[in-house]
């Protein structure tokens, strides 16, 4: 219930942090990093249910 939040928070920063002085898009960021983490999950996901 806290990743969602969580990961667009860190997003948010990174954007921020990337293009000094400007701002890279959240919606950018969120999804160079929220792609591999949901590949992740369903991995773990996956990996469980055998």
């Amino acid at each position: 219930m806290l990743t969602a939040p969580i990961l667009l928070l860190v997003s948010d920063v990174v954007g921020r942090l990337i293009a000094r002085p400007g701002e890279v898009q959240v919606g950018v960021v969120l999804s160079f990093i929220g792609a591999p983490v949901l590949i992740l999950l369903i991995r773990n996901r996956r990996l469980s249910e055998l």
